[in-house]
């Protein structure tokens, strides 16, 4: 089904936390979308108060290292946000 402009829905998915950490590696990254990476950001944020532990260094995968997209990197490496618990 195709909505118009700026109309909101709701989409809920199921995933398990293996599955969470892969589509925050790709959608939090700097070259994901801007929506996609909001949406990914808004998740990584839920799911850091429920398993800090798991979710502990999830995120672009740019924090832990060089970036590995190579020549296609944004440029501008993320840091880790400590009041917020978030990247960023």
């Amino acid at each position: 089904y195709i909505l118009p402009q700026a109309v909101t829905t709701k989409i809920i998915i199921t995933a398990n936390a293996r599955e969470l950490l892969h589509i925050l590696k790709l959608r939090c990254c700097n070259r994901a979308q801007w929506e996609i990476r909001e949406v990914a950001m808004n998740m990584l944020k839920e799911v850091k108060d429920i398993a800090p532990t798991i979710f502990e260094n999830a995120g672009p995968p740019c924090i832990l290292g060089p970036c590995p997209e190579g020549e296609l990197s944004c440029g501008k490496p993320w840091h880790k946000n400590k009041e917020e618990g978030v990247n960023g």
